[in-house]
């Protein structure tokens, strides 16, 4: 039997945090590129960043549903 902390949801909770933390990263670059001039790359990086939020909501909702019904 796997450690509880090994379990699917907290691997799943965990690779969300990881998730929410490549989205702040790439916020700050998009704002530094956008500082120095590059509102093209700029653009570009908030694009990614728009799909990482969308999946990011899709994910919570998922693993509040896994925690919900107790299915691992």
């Amino acid at each position: 039997m796997f450690a509880p902390q090994y379990s699917l949801p907290d691997t799943l909770e965990r690779i969300y945090e990881n998730q929410l933390a490549l989205e702040a990263a790439l916020m700050e670059l998009a704002l530094l590129i956008e500082s120095q001039g590059n509102a093209e790359a700029g653009n570009n990086v908030r694009g990614a960043l728009e799909t990482i939020g969308e999946n990011a909501g899709h994910i919570k909702q998922g693993l509040a549903r896994i925690k919900q019904n107790g299915k691992v």
